[in-house]
């Protein structure tokens, strides 16, 4: 707990056998009450792994939902557990978990009601070893969504994230899309409810074993972020709707 709050962590995993260890090592469990793994029809011995080092809470797709359908149980089993504060945690080592107790900090104490992990603070992408075509991928659509969503985030594109409870009960994820674009609709989510974002510099590490979504997926992402943030700006304007803007309280 932190300030009196719940801390629980998810793990949205695919594959992470090899990394998951080290990652979950790194937890700080002087303030992480709990630790959630939603295993997403894993090829490998993912759920064997959490077992071994101690994961309590262990979800199983039996079939492969998508990053973003893994994030849907993620959300749903941390509120299930009373959590006041929820961090997602690759378990794949690219984002150090020590980064935990400041984001959650931020949180517990009022300041943000959600935090990013921001590789693009610093200069952590390039030296952490993000490709070229990547990092300026990445720079181009979050100056388009930047202008298009009237905000001023450094990065929409990272995988670490942070949401106290108030955000997950109101936006409506559920209506989110299953894939990767997933992250973005729920940025637009949690600017339309009148939520704020903070970031914190986060250093990346790009290998091997790390995931990472290929050129042809890396396109379609890109595509459907604009989508996203078209849709969001319209919104704004009075121009249009989508079910993913229904808030559930």
């Amino acid at each position: 707990m932190i300030n009196g709050k719940k801390v629980v962590v998810v793990m949205p995993a695919y594959n992470a056998e090899k990394t998951l260890e080290q990652t979950y090592n790194e937890i700080p469990f002087d303030i992480v009450d709990d630790v959630i793994l939603v295993n997403d029809a894993s090829k490998d011995h993912t759920v064997t792994e959490a077992e071994r080092i101690g994961i309590k809470h262990i979800i199983t797709h039996e079939k492969n939902k998508g990053y973003g359908g893994n994030q849907k149980s993620c959300y749903n089993k941390a509120l299930e557990l009373n959590a006041d504060i929820v961090v997602m945690l690759h378990p794949d080592y690219q984002y150090t978990p020590k980064l935990i107790l400041a984001m959650c900090s931020i949180i517990a104490n009022d300041l943000y009601p959600v935090v990013f992990g921001s590789r693009i603070l610093g200069k952590g992408a390039l030296k952490g070893g993000m490709p070229m075509y990547k990092f300026i991928a990445n720079r181009i659509l979050t100056l388009t969504q930047n202008i298009l969503m009237n905000q001023k985030l450094s990065e929409y594109h990272t995988g670490y994230r942070s949401f106290s409870k108030e955000v997950l009960l109101k936006v409506n994820y559920e209506a989110n899309n299953d894939d990767f674009v997933f992250d973005n609709e729920m940025v637009a989510q949690i600017f339309d409810a009148g939520f704020e974002i903070g970031e914190v510099t986060c250093p990346t590490k790009y290998f091997d074993d790390a995931s990472s979504i290929n050129l042809k997926r890396s396109i379609q992402y890109g595509i459907g972020v604009l989508g996203v943030s078209f849709g969001y700006f319209f919104k704004q304007l009075g121009l249009y709707n989508s079910s993913i803007y229904k808030h559930k309280h």
